[in-house]
């Protein structure tokens, strides 16, 4: 196994113990906040000397350790914004929800007052997204992803991505079609006005056919960003447009054919009595159209892939091990994403989205056009450490860059095989951007 990397130049250690950080974002208070999936907690930090107070504790958030849990966090004003699941069970039955909340943010730091802004949304233990920013229209944007069906222990639930809610269904605050969508949200729960019309219905759906959207950032000129989790390989960089679908399940990255077609488990007969295998489908899984052969309506291609692959290419790389080649598999995992605007004085990331890598345990830059509409040059990464990077945030003078690390779980390829222990995990650290030297390309 390959010696971990030496930490990066400059790096400093904020805080650590933290149970599984989700969301990191600079306050309006001047200081850190971070959500922590597992422990139900919302935390300050102070950036300057690392000592940390809880804003709010969630007792009915339900988290298993998995991807469900206290998530998303954004602020409006004298409002904060909490995304969590729930569970709508009795015990010891288990029905998975997800809701956003506003508080009010007390001047002492607290959070308090809590009201629901859209409760009974979609949610399970896996790929729920829930990433949350407030747009500079003043409204909501929250992804959900697609619940992790179609595989593992999900394999038998169908994908819902390309499916719309009906009028009916928006009426009775029927929320079940919301799989697999960023959603746009009035900052009291209603539908906005000006949200796209798809097959006649207006709901908060703002784009669909999505995966695992677990980045979401507002950019230049207002635009929203995107990325996603791809299944073994193109994971994406998406520019979001207004009643846009995004090709899940049926596109993978580009609409090229390459290494990927649809199988779809849920529609087995005996889809209960299957294995789940991610390399071999039973010849009664029915598989979808070629990507090419697949016609959807308001289909939108993706600025960026990491990294799409030839028809043939072997997913099962001799580097990782049956039980996690998964690590291997040529893709970075992206948890989140930042915008770094273009008055920035490193211009290595004037102007550029960041990517925090869960298997590479480094930062993706991705420089765009002065327009901000496309991806441009060469992909760079910064900061490698032999961690888990969930999420990041730009101190405001652009200067320092801070990473919130899983808790737990392995981290990916470094120097062609995988790393052992974390080196940091559930802490936030502390990077210079100020002309950082590259690392890869």
């Amino acid at each position: 196994m390959p010696a971990a990397p030496d930490p990066p130049p400059g790096m400093r250690v904020i805080a650590t113990g933290l149970a599984a950080p989700w969301e990191l974002t600079w306050g309006p208070d001047g200081w850190l906040w971070v959500t922590e999936k597992v422990g139900k907690r919302v935390d300050r930090i102070n950036p300057a000397d690392g000592r940390r107070t809880v804003a709010l504790t969630v007792p009915d958030v339900a988290a298993s350790g998995a991807q469900d849990g206290l998530l998303g966090l954004a602020f409006a004003g004298e409002s904060a914004f909490v995304a969590y699941s729930y569970n709508v069970a009795p015990p010891p039955g288990e029905d998975l929800r997800g809701k956003i909340v506003r508080y009010h943010r007390d001047p002492g730091g607290s959070l308090s007052a809590p009201l629901d802004v859209l409760s009974g949304l979609p949610a399970s233990h896996d790929h729920n997204a829930g990433r949350l920013v407030v747009g500079p229209d003043q409204e909501l944007y929250y992804s959900v992803g697609d619940l992790g069906n179609n595989q593992f222990d999900r394999s038998c639930e169908p994908i819902r991505s390309q499916d719309l809610p009906t009028a009916q269904q928006v009426a009775a605050r029927d929320w079940s079609a919301y799989v697999g969508k960023i959603l746009r949200i009035d900052l009291d729960g209603s539908v906005p006005p000006g949200n796209p019309v798809l097959q006649g219905v207006r709901s908060h759906v703002f784009t669909y056919g999505h995966r695992n959207p677990q980045g979401l950032v507002v950019g230049p000129g207002g635009r929203l960003f995107s990325d996603e989790h791809g299944p073994k390989s193109d994971d994406e960089i998406n520019l979001l447009r207004a009643g846009g679908n995004y090709g899940w399940p049926f596109v993978v990255g580009f609409q090229d054919g390459q290494a990927y077609q649809y199988a779809d488990w849920s529609g087995a007969p005996d889809c209960a009595q299957l294995a789940y295998d991610d390399d071999a489908e039973p010849s009664s899984v029915p598989r979808g159209p070629t990507e090419v052969a697949w016609i959807g309506p308001d289909y939108v291609e993706p600025l960026k892939t990491l990294y799409t692959v030839p028809t043939g290419y072997n997913f099962q790389d001799p580097a990782c091990s049956q039980s996690d080649f998964y690590l291997c598999w040529p893709s970075i995992a992206p948890a989140s994403l930042d915008y770094v605007p273009a008055d920035a004085p490193d211009p290595l990331v004037a102007n550029a989205l960041l990517v925090p890598a869960l298997k590479t345990g480094s930062v993706f830059v991705f420089k765009l056009t002065g327009d901000g509409g496309s991806v441009q040059g060469d992909t760079t990464q910064l900061f490698r450490t032999q961690n888990r990077y969930r999420d990041v945030a730009l101190s405001p003078d652009r200067t320092r860059l801070y990473v919130a690390t899983d808790s737990d779980g392995p981290a990916g390829p470094q120097s062609g095989s995988h790393t052992g222990a974390l080196a940091n995990p559930g802490s936030v650290l502390e990077f210079p951007l100020t002309v950082s030297p590259a690392v890869g390309g």
